[in-house]
């Protein structure tokens, strides 16, 4: 197995998975075989899976990138800093780059109808979004700094963030206008985070009878 932090190893990776993508852009993701892949990327069956554990990982190759981003801004952030304004950070920087991540690309449509056309790619994300869950519940129960529920504050982030992600997703792919949609993913962000933070009702609760 090639050392995947080596750079031959690295481009190679990135080779497969540049290839695979647009041949599941192409094709569709379930009409597309690894042996496919392989032949069209010039290697083995056995190199595409020293780098890539699951044939959805192919097209997803950015998660574990995701998972570092989020996991260094938790335990990066400074000490005036929270984890909930930290991922809000985080999440609000890949819209003003329009990072890959954020869903708000230019040309993301084809990437985004391949997914939501497969449900094999669609039971990956949930996968990995328990993933990225349990890795930061643990860096939550690690932090001294922090003092609430680990497992109830990670839960809560992620599924805010996978709500808003999902919108703007369908957002891309029924043809919303891109300024629109950003602007609106950038409000509901806002209030997905006030929500985890503050509480969901906390702006709606009746003043107490004096």
């Amino acid at each position: 197995m090639p050392n995947r932090g080596d750079r031959g190893g690295a481009k190679t990776r990135a080779r497969i998975a540049a290839v695979a993508t647009e041949l599941f852009l192409e094709r569709g993701f379930d009409d597309v075989t690894i042996a496919q892949v392989a032949a069209a990327a010039g290697v083995s069956k056995v190199t595409v899976f020293s780098h890539f554990e699951r044939k959805e990982d192919l097209l997803l190759d950015r998660l574990p990138g995701a998972v570092e981003l989020l996991r260094s801004a938790i335990r990066e952030r400074a000490e005036c800093v929270g984890p909930v304004e930290a991922f809000r950070t985080l999440a609000l920087t890949l819209v003003d780059q329009r990072h890959a991540l954020s869903g708000l690309s230019d040309g993301v449509e084809p990437f985004l109808r391949t997914i939501a056309g497969s449900p094999a790619l669609i039971a990956r994300l949930r996968t990995f979004e328990h993933e990225v869950e349990e890795a930061l519940t643990e860096d939550l129960r690690n932090d001294a700094r922090f003092t609430g529920d680990p497992a109830l504050v990670a839960a809560l982030l992620i599924a805010a963030y996978r709500t808003v992600a999902v919108t703007t997703a369908q957002r891309r792919l029924a043809g919303h206008d891109l300024a629109e949609t950003i602007s609106v993913h950038r409000e509901r962000l806002n209030l997905a985070f006030d929500a985890v933070e503050h509480g969901v009702f906390a702006d709606h609760r009746a003043a107490p009878s004096p």
